[in-house]
C-alpha cells in the first residue's frame, strides 16, 4: 500500500504530467502541463528541460523521425537531406535548453553533485544533441554534443544511489557506438563508452525496470534494437509493453500493426 502511494505522489508532479502526455503522443498536452508548471515556478530549471524535450518531440512526431522505420535505415541518420524545421519551435526549445543551463548552472556551483540540477543539464544536452542530429542533421556537431550528454550521465550514475534514468543516454550511446565500424569506432570516444551493443541493451533495461522519467522511452529503444537485429517478436513484446500502459498513443498502434504484417510476411 505505501509504494502505492509514494507511486500516486509521484505521478502528480508537473515534469512526471508532462511524460505522462509525451508518451501519449500528446506532445501539445504536454507543453500545456509543463508551461502552467513554469508560471507557477518560473525558477525551476528541470521544468525548462522537460519544455525542451515536448518540443523536441513534436517536431520529430510532424516531420515523422518518431517511426521506426526512420532508424532502421542508416542513411536516415546519416543524411544531409535537409528538412524544414519550424523556426518557432526551434527558437522556443533552444530558448527553453538556454533557460534549464542557466538555472542549473547555478545550482551545481553551490552544490557540484546536486542530482536535480545534474539531471537537468544531461537532459536538456540530450533534447539539444538529438534536434541537431536528426532535425537539423548536423550529424557530426551532434558527435561533439553527445560527449556533454556523456559527462553528466556518467555523474549521475556515480551519486549514491545512482540516478537510472541516465543508463538510458549510456546505454543508448553504447549501442550505437558498438554498432559502428571498427574504423570510424576508432574516431569517436566517450569516456565509459566501451562500444559493446549487449552492454547498452542491458543499460536500457535497467531503465525500464527502475527508471522514473525514460522507462516507456528506453522500451521503444530496445524495440528499435531488436528491430535491427530482426528479432521482430521481441520488438512487438517491448512496443506491446508501451502500448499497455499508453493505449492513447497511435504511433505505437501503428508500429505494433507494421510489425504484425512483417511477422505475417514471413510466414507465408
Amino acid at each position: 500500500m505505501l509504494a502505492l502511494v509514494l507511486a500516486a505522489v509521484v505521478a502528480s508532479t508537473p515534469a512526471d504530467a508532462a511524460f505522462q502526455q509525451m508518451y501519449n503522443g500528446d506532445f501539445t498536452a504536454a507543453r500545456r502541463v509543463i508551461d502552467d508548471a513554469i508560471r507557477e515556478d518560473p525558477n525551476n530549471a528541470f521544468y525548462y528541460a522537460v519544455r525542451a524535450a515536448a518540443y523536441h518531440f513534436g517536431e520529430m512526431d510532424r516531420l515523422h523521425i518518431l517511426e521506426t522505420d526512420f532508424f532502421m535505415n542508416d542513411e536516415n541518420l546519416s543524411s544531409k537531406e535537409k528538412l524544414k524545421p519550424d523556426p518557432r519551435v526551434r527558437a522556443a526549445l533552444y530558448d527553453s535548453i538556454d533557460r534549464a543551463k542557466k538555472l542549473a548552472q547555478q545550482k551545481l556551483a553551490v552544490n557540484p553533485d546536486d542530482r536535480d540540477a545534474l539531471f537537468t543539464m544531461c537532459m536538456a544536452a540530450s533534447v539539444l544533441t538529438d534536434y541537431t542530429a536528426l532535425v537539423e542533421r548536423r550529424q557530426w556537431r551532434s558527435v561533439s554534443l553527445a560527449a556533454e550528454v556523456n559527462n553528466y550521465a556518467q555523474k549521475l550514475l556515480a551519486l549514491h544511489p545512482p540516478v537510472v534514468d541516465a543508463y538510458l543516454n549510456v546505454g543508448s550511446v553504447e549501442y550505437i557506438v558498438g554498432s559502428l565500424p571498427f574504423f570510424i569506432r576508432w574516431f569517436v570516444h566517450y569516456d565509459g563508452i566501451r562500444g559493446q551493443k549487449q552492454l547498452g541493451v542491458e543499460e536500457l533495461k535497467q531503465v525500464v525496470a527502475n527508471g522514473r522519467y525514460y522507462a516507456p522511452y528506453a522500451k521503444v529503444l530496445l524495440a528499435v534494437a531488436c528491430l535491427r537485429e530482426k528479432k521482430l517478436s521481441e520488438a512487438r513484446a517491448w512496443l506491446a509493453d508501451y502500448e499497455r500502459e499508453y493505449p492513447a498513443n497511435q504511433i505505437i498502434r501503428r508500429e505494433i500493426a507494421e510489425i504484425d504484417r512483417k511477422m505475417a510476411a514471413k510466414k507465408r
